[in-house]
């Protein structure tokens, strides 16, 4: 009967439909949202200077600072919010992720495992990156290889701040951070490059700066009632109306 029950949840899942397209964070920014199976991810890198709670993210502009910071801490590419900020999001450390309260009320930074779903639906790590990535060279270096957007979660290459203070990668490598830790040092992230269609999984040192995209908390609860199935879903407080399924 459980399983039957779970069964029926999925599938519940499966054909949520609701009008909503966008979610805001605490700053006031507004993202594209997209339904990927039964994710539902923000459409757009990650931006916000405050955490949840209001309180300000650090930010961290100069070169040593960074390189030596072992908290919290954001930064701009090129130290440039007008130029970059808008398109390709911010740039955080795994410290910043770690207090999990960087994306807003009802989403959260993924788990290595969730980004590991989203490649098996999207048919493995060989294919995933061309099915996420924006098409075109635009914003992404040429030649973008295998790039289809069919998800709609238009990836993008935000580059990285690495553990020196510099910065790299833009237009090159989209990387993005999960919350799984590895050693003191090091954490978990998934990216995309510009010459191949996989998704890849890599090991960051947790000083580095890397895009973030948030996932919806997508949680059900089950209640049994006598002969009949109650199914109550409690999803994030925004879902997208754009589905792939």
């Amino acid at each position: 009967m459980k399983k039957l029950i779970l069964q029926f949840a999925v599938l519940a899942l499966l054909i949520i439909k609701t009008q909503a397209q966008t979610v805001t964070d605490i700053d006031g920014n507004v993202y594209n949202i997209v339904n990927i199976g039964t994710q539902v991810w923000m459409a757009e890198n990650l931006r916000v200077t405050k955490y949840k709670d209001g309180t300000a993210i650090p930010l961290v502009s100069n070169e040593t600072s960074w390189a030596y910071l072992t908290s919290p801490g954001f930064c701009w590419y090129l130290n440039n919010d007008t130029t970059y900020g808008d398109i390709y999001g911010a740039l955080y450390n795994w410290y910043a992720v770690n207090t999990a309260k960087l994306c807003p009320a009802g989403w959260h930074v993924p788990r290595d495992a969730e980004w590991t779903e989203l490649a098996n639906y999207l048919g493995g790590l060989s294919v995933a990156g061309g099915k996420l990535k924006e098409t075109g060279t635009e914003h992404w270096a040429s030649p973008n290889t295998g790039a289809t957007n069919e998800t709609y979660f238009t990836a993008l290459p935000g580059g990285s701040r690495t553990a020196d203070g510099s910065f790299s990668a833009m237009g090159s490598f989209g990387i993005f951070w999960s919350t799984d830790t590895v050693s003191a040092a090091h954490a978990k992230s998934r990216a995309l490059s510009f010459n191949n269609d996989d998704m890849t999984s890599n090991i960051n040192l947790k000083t580095q700066g890397v895009s973030v995209r948030c996932l919806c908390d997508l949680d059900a609860q089950i209640n049994e009632i006598k002969n009949n199935i109650e199914i109550d879903i409690t999803a994030c407080p925004q879902q997208a109306s754009q589905n792939i399924n």
